[in-house]
């Protein structure tokens, strides 16, 4: 399917309802078709693996096709530059996050880019460091459970950053890592406590609600924590 035909594909499922909706999500509509990630995982299905059209749609800007370009690409063949170059083009939460678990989590580079842009000034860029670690606990099964013990020094540092879209990302990311096994749920809850005793709103409410997860029965069951 040529990028024309995906941008026109993409623009017939436009849903002025599905705008509304997003616009209560504090989605960036901007440069929106108003198309909803389900359809948009359609037509990332008719489409398939295709690097080159990827890179088109991102450059394109609208939202949706930057979506979708997550979709389509082939993490082999993303490199550290291109990685780079998109994280400071997110605009939104929904673009940041919807990349880092469709595609940047996959690649080689996931763990030193969510290490490196834990550290970064710019809001979504943070962000993507956050929701990179969020993304890893979740699915990188290739690892041992030690290895996100790095994660936690540097959550506690993201926790005193008052921006919403951070602090969201950061309490994710406390909550994914103590919700993969038992050992790391200690050691998150152990993590949270130390959070919940600094001078900040913000740390204040991402450990309180981390807390409340992870030490639920519902958590305590899945782990077998008794």
């Amino acid at each position: 399917m040529e990028y024309d035909d995906v941008l026109r594909k993409l623009e017939g499922f436009s849903d002025p309802s599905v705008v509304v909706g997003m616009a209560r999500f504090g989605i960036n509509l901007s440069n929106s078709f108003g198309v909803s990630v389900p359809n948009i995982r359609k037509i990332a299905k008719d489409v398939g693996r295709n690097h080159g059209l990827a890179l088109e749609l991102w450059l394109s800007g609208v939202r949706e096709a930057r979506i979708l370009a997550t979709m389509v690409d082939n993490h082999v063949l993303v490199d550290g530059g291109q990685m780079d170059a998109w994280v400071l083009d997110f605009d939104s939460w929904d673009v940041c996050d919807q990349c880092c678990m469709n595609l940047f989590w996959k690649t080689e580079f996931a763990w030193g880019k969510a290490v490196e842009w834990s550290f970064r000034s710019e809001e979504f860029v943070k962000r993507a460091g956050f929701v990179m670690m969020a993304s890893l606990a979740v699915h990188d099964k290739s690892v041992v459970d030690d290895d996100f013990l790095r994660f936690f020094p540097i959550i506690k540092e993201g926790s005193s950053d008052e921006r919403n879209f951070v602090r969201k990302a950061v309490n994710w990311a406390l909550r994914q890592i103590g919700k993969r096994s038992a050992g790391l749920n200690v050691a998150a809850i152990g993590c949270a406590r130390e959070i919940r005793g600094m001078d900040s709103k913000s740390a204040m409410w991402i450990a309180n609600d981390a807390i409340r997860e992870l030490e639920s029965d519902a958590v305590r069951k899945r782990l077998g924590i008794f």
